[in-house]
């Protein structure tokens, strides 16, 4: 599998997470759980925030934002919006992109006046794996509330994307690497 169809199939699960996610996140009780319901909202408002700015620097446009999330807490439904829109931004963003971009290095300024550097394929790998830092942890609090939070993995994910990945089929001998 290529680097940028390993990349297409981690921004689809996330796309899915998210989804998944953010439903769940509806049914919290904004009354009984306000100030988890809250640190939830500032976690998912401060992932799509950071996805945002690493879509402009994949892009070299200004994003705009002068911290890491957003000074106001984002309504639920404008969150879900905007991060649908987001991962749709990055789908199909790896629809376009040729496999000789990935390793070219781009310079950009975070939010707090840092100077960084980081190709193409290790900013779409950040955006992944800060997502799915972040939906850990809005997990972590849906837990301790006792409700279940979705079964975000990636191995769930593809085998509800792709259900024939369930079939029971020979697998070529596996090399010991």
């Amino acid at each position: 599998m290529s680097a940028l169809a390993l990349l297409h199939s981690l921004f689809a699960y996330q796309a899915w997470a998210n989804d998944e996610l953010l439903e769940k996140i509806g049914s919290l009780d904004s009354r009984l759980h306000e100030s988890e319901r809250h640190a939830v909202m500032r976690l998912l408002s401060h992932c799509h925030v950071v996805a945002r700015i690493f879509s402009a620097h994949l892009v070299g446009e200004s994003h705009g934002y002068s911290a890491d999330n957003t000074e106001e807490t984002p309504a639920l439904g404008d969150l879900c919006a905007a991060v649908a829109a987001s991962d749709r931004w990055y789908l199909d963003y790896l629809e376009i992109l040729s496999p000789p971009h990935l390793s070219e290095p781009i310079a950009f300024t975070f939010t707090d006046g840092d100077k960084g550097r980081m190709t193409r394929q290790e900013m779409l790998t950040h955006v992944v794996l800060h997502g799915g830092y972040h939906r850990g942890e809005v997990g972590r609090i849906l837990a301790q509330l006792s409700l279940m939070p979705p079964w975000d993995t990636f191995a769930v994910h593809l085998h509800q994307a792709e259900p024939s990945r369930r079939l029971q089929v020979e697998s070529p001998a596996q090399s010991p690497l």
